[in-house]
């Protein structure tokens, strides 16, 4: 007797696992382990603001631990609405309460591809948009951002495949896994697609607070009336709460246009009753409360971010783009070797941890890896050592 899986989940594949499992033989062996491939903040030195901790365990206390309105609580909404608002986003349509911004991203897409048809999705992008088409029985059709240009998006090869199957296009900005930001030129050429070929937006905008050297972030969504667009954003990044799996979408643009759209969505949320309710009490708080956290936050990350890429870029074979925003850097490797070899010796050696580039995905011909810096300095500058050490050894 066998049960056999669905076919598709051939094409299913999250490498930081597999990386995960291949740290945890090499600590079995008495590797120090110096994690540089996990973006969670809480597992370095940050902390979730005492605000957000104290409305939610108010919450439970308060008994607010039943369900609750499929697409959230009246005090969350509004006070995305009103975040959103002061980003500049017209015409908002409708506003949903998530279970993580991985959920917002994988309903908005289950509402609206069928079999066969495709997404445009960046390479390198972050895995769960390919996961989320593949699931649905729709496909990723891969652009690329351009590293000779900071990361920025190939407006030309957007174009160049666009086809009859194409329903909208993903753009992540700030960028994970690259750290780069947007500039607003690229961002108006993006829209001016999705109006051209009647497409959806995504914008994840999950890192929009994280942002190094005065730089400001624009949400697609404030630029236009007109466009289709979804914005994504959460708790887990800026607001220092991953665990409380809290995040949002709000739909914009003409609203007669996105009517069945917008209930095919909200159809979704019904079909899993809702959000975590008590966490939904930490939206307000966190959107209009004491933001200073996020001051110190950008402060610790940009020195992260001027120590890895000075450290990196002075390691022949390495070329790093400094990042703009987020925790992430992308950086490429400029001699004969394959990423995931790469990687995986780099683990096996020293117990430096990063993530394998076409984990991400990555131009043909090319090899990457990417790094996250929210370790402490000096565990950063332990690291890329090792790692520099390990690059002059293994091109000898």
């Amino acid at each position: 007797m066998y049960i056999k899986p669905a076919s598709r989940l051939g094409q299913i594949k999250y490498s930081v696992m597999d990386t995960i499992a291949r740290a945890h033989e090499a600590e079995k062996k008495g590797k120090e382990i110096l994690y540089l491939h996990i973006g969670d903040p809480l597992l370095f030195d940050f902390d979730t603001p005492s605000q957000i901790i104290e409305e939610t365990y108010k919450a439970m206390l308060d008994r607010k631990t039943g369900y609750t309105e499929t697409s959230g609580i009246t005090d969350a909404i509004e006070a995305v609405e009103n975040y959103s608002s002061g980003k500049g986003i017209k015409n908002i349509n409708d506003i949903f309460i998530t279970t993580g911004v991985s959920e917002a991203i994988d309903m908005s897409i289950a509402a609206l591809v069928d079999e066969g048809e495709n997404i445009l999705v960046p390479i390198p992008c972050y895995p769960i948009y390919i996961t989320s088409l593949y699931k649905h029985g729709a496909f990723p059709n891969p652009y690329y951002l351009d590293e000779s240009n900071n990361w920025q998006p190939d407006i030309e090869d957007i174009k160049s495949k666009i086809n009859d199957k194409t329903r909208g296009i993903v753009i992540i900005n700030p960028n994970n896994p690259t750290g780069s930001l947007y500039s607003n030129e690229t961002i108006r050429k993006v829209i001016d697609l999705c109006l051209e070929y009647n497409l959806v937006l995504f914008s994840d905008e999950i890192y929009d607070r994280l942002l190094f050297d005065g730089e400001v972030h624009t949400s697609p969504a404030s630029m236009t009336v007109d466009a289709t667009i979804v914005t994504f954003n959460g708790l887990s990044k800026s607001y220092l709460a991953p665990g409380f799996r809290i995040g949002w979408m709000v739909v914009s643009g003409h609203e007669k246009t996105n009517r069945d759209y917008c209930e095919a969505i909200a159809t979704f949320t019904r079909a899993r009753l809702c959000a975590n309710h008590p966490e939904q009490y930490a939206i307000k708080p966190a959107l209009e409360g004491d933001q200073s956290h996020i001051t110190e936050m950008v402060e610790k990350l940009q020195k992260r971010r001027d120590i890895t890429v000075n450290m990196l870029n002075s390691i022949d074979g390495i070329n790093c783009v400094a990042p703009n925003a987020a925790f992430y850097a992308f950086p490429e490797l400029q001699f004969e070797i394959n990423d995931i070899d790469f990687v995986h010796g780099l683990i096996d050696e020293t117990g430096v941890i990063p993530m394998h580039g076409s984990g991400f995905g990555q131009k043909e011909g090319t090899n990457h890896f990417r790094v996250v810096f929210l370790a402490q300095e000096e565990t950063l500058e332990k690291a890329y050592n090792i790692l520099g050490d390990y690059v002059e050894k293994i091109k000898k």
